[in-house]
């Protein structure tokens, strides 16, 4: 379950569709930092709200300063265009700032099957760049992405995580799920 979630957009009129005379309560985006959840949220009245802003939103009121309740999971195509623009910035940080749990599957990975490699469902990792990690982890396991960047020659290995989590998110034909909850 979520405990926190980074806010991807906020929209102090409320949503567009709701009807002329129903009551309009400004709601934000967020993205579940754990399962990589999509939330639409109540926000606290007269509480300020930042894009980007990691907040509680777990069973705890008074945890909660900023967010007053969960008000429904969406999907993808629930976000707005501005979420949307911001889902990569977020996963980023969320991968920058569990490190250990992301390292855990390069040190981990194995293979799909006699020709596939998990680490190849990375979005721009190759065969060759695969095999300098499989190599490199055979000696001593990586232990944060600059180990891992350094030893196996890994360019940002955190945007390949990133970008391997929002297309989970985004991409609902995906065969394998490796970091998103479904």
């Amino acid at each position: 379950m979520e405990e926190y979630a980074y806010i991807l957009d906020y929209l102090a009129q409320g949503t567009t569709g709701a009807g002329n005379f129903a009551k309009k309560e400004p709601v934000c985006y967020a993205l579940g930092d754990e399962e990589f959840k999509l939330f639409e949220l109540v926000p606290k009245q007269g509480s300020i709200v930042n894009i980007g802003e990691r907040v509680y939103i777990g069973k705890d009121a008074v945890k909660r300063t900023v967010i007053d309740h969960v008000k429904r999971r969406i999907g993808p195509s629930d976000l707005t265009h501005g979420a949307v623009a911001e889902l990569e910035y977020c996963t980023a940080e969320i991968v920058l700032a569990n490190q250990s749990r992301f390292i855990r599957f390069f040190n981990d990975a194995g293979p799909i099957s006699m020709r596939k490699h998990l680490l190849e469902e990375l979005p721009g990792l190759g065969k060759k760049t695969m095999e300098s990690i499989l190599k490199a982890r055979t000696t001593e396991h990586f232990k944060d992405f600059t180990d891992l960047s350094t030893r196996a020659s890994v360019k940002n290995p955190e945007k390949l995580i990133a970008a391997r989590v929002v297309l989970e998110i985004t991409d609902n034909t995906q065969k394998r799920y490796l970091f998103v909850s479904k």
